[in-house]
């Protein structure tokens, strides 16, 4: 993977972060996007010498942002190989609850940003290429509250699939990650709430947190030519949550009052 280049969006963040040192790890350079300059400053500067890394300090919503960023990339690096759409809003609630400014805050950063994106970089981009979408399992069942949240989680799935087929005669491929919840210092404070060991951990088989390199590294995976011919797939990176239905024997023996 020595010489090709990426965009990662969402770089500043845990599992954004990841990506790039695991993109890194395989010779990649990587253009960074975010809106918080200062913390975009601070990875470059703790990725040097690790990682050929470079950012723009962006709103991924705005008018200019994907030709602003994709510029950014060829202009730094000389080309682009690596799309991954990782930059989205966490904000979720019922449907009868979700207000139109939710709705369309969500909507633009979580799905209009990345159509965007994808559809100017697919302008530069080859044959050997890569675009990938990084979801969520609440993309994949029904979730009480996902609300605007799940819904373009789903829609990502359909932009990624409908992009498989239309440009894998290209040899662009696209593929969707779906994480369960991963411990960041966004989730930190609530990791072991009752709620929420209830409704993640006792529902999981593999008895370990989900990590943010767990993320990463499936990431690198997909992007590298060991997944040639993996295309239009949604892999799940959640310990089997989505797929089992599995209850702790804690669960299993707890006593209803």
């Amino acid at each position: 993977m020595q010489g090709r280049v990426a965009i990662v969006t969402g770089a500043a963040g845990g599992i954004g972060e990841a990506i790039v040192r695991a993109l890194g790890e395989q010779g990649i350079s990587v253009l960074g996007t975010g809106r918080n300059a200062g913390k975009l400053l601070a990875l470059k500067d703790a990725l040097a010498g690790t990682v050929e890394f470079d950012f723009v300090a962006i709103d991924a919503t705005s008018s200019e942002a994907p030709r602003l960023i994709v510029d950014a990339a060829v202009e730094k690096f000389g080309r682009l190989d690596v799309l991954v759409n990782n930059a989205g809003s966490f904000n979720f609630g019922p449907v009868d609850k979700t207000t139109d400014e939710m709705l369309d805050e969500v909507l633009g950063i979580s799905l209009r940003a990345p159509f965007r994106l994808c559809r100017e970089a697919l302008a530069i981009m080859g044959e050997g290429s890569s675009i990938l979408f990084i979801g969520s399992t609440w993309g994949l069942y029904g979730t009480p509250g996902g609300g605007a949240y799940s819904t373009v989680k789903a829609g990502q799935i359909g932009l990624m699939q409908t992009m498989a087929a239309e440009y894998g005669p290209r040899g662009i491929r696209s593929n969707y990650v779906a994480p369960t919840v991963v411990r960041t210092e966004m989730t930190d404070a609530f990791w072991n709430l009752d709620f929420f060991r209830r409704t993640n951990h006792e529902l999981t088989p593999l008895q370990r947190d989900c990590t943010a390199a767990d993320i990463g590294n499936m990431v690198a995976f997909l992007a590298s030519d060991a997944a040639g011919f993996v295309n239009g797939q949604t892999i799940a990176v959640d310990g089997g949550i989505s797929t089992t239905r599995y209850l702790s024997p804690a669960a299993i023996g707890a006593v209803r009052q």
